[in-house]
């Protein structure tokens, strides 16, 4: 099997495009979707719904996200869970559903983040973030402290594509006037490293704890990322 080259380091790399989920957050209770007060929010308005049945609900949803060829409006997710449990989709529960909730309620950084992006932005490294997300990651960022670090944002939502499409990757090294060459992408997901670096840009696969080693350039923490800049 060819190992794939490593990125160059120092002079040459310019930038730091980042996933955000396994990379710069995660959910507390391991669960990305449904948001993790999904039964709780149901419950309230269907206390009798058995727990047997959100597993259910949860599990389509994964294969319903799976399947998409970009991040779905929420309402539509919300709609799918709520068939699957027999329960109407009135406008008051999906309102219910998308609320606004203090970011920290469900999501966490990883330790290691915000030293290290605050050490990047020191040593003048440009960042942008690529992840399949829906619109508001933005607000969730920035209310988990990360705000002020990123200068663009390629989210699926906006644009209509999920990685690996070419678009969103693109979208963020365009935005910030910088050649692929010039960026380095950092991803959890070995696939979607791999398609960075065949459209021409430094690569990392983040590999944390046990996750399956992959061929490809790889580093354990994101603090790593402070050797190549």
């Amino acid at each position: 099997m060819t190992t794939r080259p490593a990125p160059r380091a120092g002079e040459d790399l310019r930038a730091v495009l980042l996933d955000s989920g396994g990379v710069l957050m995660r959910p507390i209770g391991g669960r990305w979707n449904p948001r993790a007060d999904f039964e709780e929010t149901v419950l309230a308005h269907h206390p009798a719904i058995p727990p047997e049945r959100f597993a259910a609900a949860v599990a389509e949803g994964d294969r319903f996200l799976d399947g998409s060829s970009t991040t779905p409006a929420p309402d539509d997710y919300h709609r799918l869970l709520l068939r699957v449990l027999d329960v109407e989709p009135t406008p008051e529960l999906l309102a219910d559903l998308r609320r606004e909730v203090p970011p920290a309620k469900v999501l966490e950084t990883y330790p290691e983040v915000v030293d290290t992006l605050t050490e990047l932005a020191r040593r003048g490294v440009r960042m942008a973030v690529v992840s399949d997300a829906w619109p508001n990651l933005p607000d969730l960022h920035a209310g988990l402290g990360l705000d002020g670090f990123f200068e663009a944002y390629a989210i699926s939502a906006v644009l209509g594509c999920n990685k690996p499409d070419p678009r969103m990757y693109r979208h963020a090294s365009t935005a910030l006037g910088l050649p692929p060459a010039r960026c380095l992408f950092v991803d959890d997901d070995p696939e979607l490293v791999a398609a960075a670096l065949d459209l021409g840009y430094a690569a990392r696969h983040l590999r944390r704890g046990d996750a399956p080693a992959a061929d490809l350039p790889t580093v354990t923490s994101l603090t790593d990322l402070l050797d190549l800049f």
